[in-house]
């Protein structure tokens, strides 16, 4: 059983230091580098390009970008020459996104056919096709690349953590990521939603990758570990509300006092209004979305991801030092190989 390895990260760094934690991911040999093509950081794929720069066999991506802030047919052209430029190492994560929507007045309805349309696209544009295509959400009249991509079939995973967007990643895509699908319910769900998509598209379940994107810290402190984490589940929790629906899928009911005070929070980078809040957070809702604590720990837990038909866990490090290389390193020495021990 082979289970990849994937680092997270947010462009909030210089790229030329993005680059620099790239070329040492590989050298610890993550598989991949996925960027956040978030608002208002640095431009994934400007960082992309630099990253691809200063390495060599690591794939490059975007965690994820979306069909809104970024027409799909300009996605593909930025897709397709980072290809070019990383010798075809390029993949391309895409989903309904949140962050800076509001700022740039985006409408952001209807989006798992926001994300069908934008894939089709994408795919079509990467083949050389001159399209005219008329979505009830994306349109384009008669466009093409002026260029031919290194490759017309460039990766594309969906990420969702809804049963819609999971279906129309079992529809479209090479592999489906759901963030936070720890506890065994969350995983099932991700399992079973993307196998009916692909099947409803007449294709075979298997056919699709299962991505887990999880936030990890790897501390001999448990407890240190799991507080670390009580900011990041305060900021899951208010861009879901007002259903909660990852942690209800997980058998979770949010407690009163700690729902009121996130219904009013912003969605928002700035740990001051999510660290006020993180005392409320209750040790079983990080347990169920996130992996925190000494490596065995940590490692059992990717082994039952395994086992359960997760096949590239995508790590969003956090420390309980705030160096994020603390995880990154320790994950990949002290996590992996017990899992692989285990997986053999």
């Amino acid at each position: 059983m082979t289970l990849r390895t994937a680092l997270l990260l947010l462009p909030s760094r210089p790229a030329r230091a993005l680059a620099a934690l790239a070329a040492r991911a590989e050298e610890l040999g993550y598989d991949d580098l996925w960027l956040a093509d978030e608002r208002f950081f640095r431009d994934v794929y400007a960082c992309l390009a630099t990253c691809a720069l200063a390495t060599r066999r690591i794939r490059l991506a975007t965690g994820v970008t979306d069909p809104y802030s970024r027409h799909p047919a300009l996605t593909a052209m930025a897709l397709a020459t980072l290809d070019e430029l990383s010798g075809g190492r390029a993949v391309l994560g895409i989903g309904a996104g949140v962050s800076g929507f509001r700022e740039l007045g985006v409408d952001a309805s209807r989006s798992a056919v926001a994300i069908r349309e934008a894939v089709e696209l994408i795919r079509r544009l990467l083949a050389g096709d001159t399209v005219t295509a008329k979505g009830e959400v994306v349109a384009f009249h008669e466009g093409r690349l002026d260029f031919a991509p290194a490759r017309p079939a460039v990766p594309i995973y969906v990420a969702s953590q809804r049963a819609a967007g999971c279906r129309v990643a079992g529809r479209v895509a090479d592999g489906a990521i759901m963030q936070g699908c720890v506890a065994e319910p969350l995983v099932r769900f991700f399992r079973e939603t993307v196998a009916e998509g692909a099947r409803r598209a007449g294709r075979e379940p298997a056919a699709v990758e299962l991505v887990a994107r999880i936030n990890v810290c790897v501390a001999d402190d448990r407890r240190a570990a799991r507080d670390v984490m009580r900011p990041t589940i305060v900021r899951s929790l208010a861009t879901q509300r007002p259903d909660f629906f990852t942690f209800r899928t997980a058998g979770l009911t949010v407690p009163p006092g700690l729902r009121d005070k996130v219904q009013v929070l912003p969605y928002t980078h700035d740990p001051a209004p999510l660290k006020a809040v993180a005392p409320d957070v209750p040790d079983d809702f990080v347990d169920a979305v996130t992996l925190a604590g000494p490596p065995e720990d940590v490692a059992r837990g990717v082994v039952r991801l395994a086992r359960e038909g997760i096949r590239r866990l995508m790590v969003f490090p956090l420390a309980v030092d705030g160096r994020i290389e603390t995880t990154v390193e320790r994950f990949a020495r002290e996590v992996m190989p017990r899992v692989r021990e285990a997986l053999a």
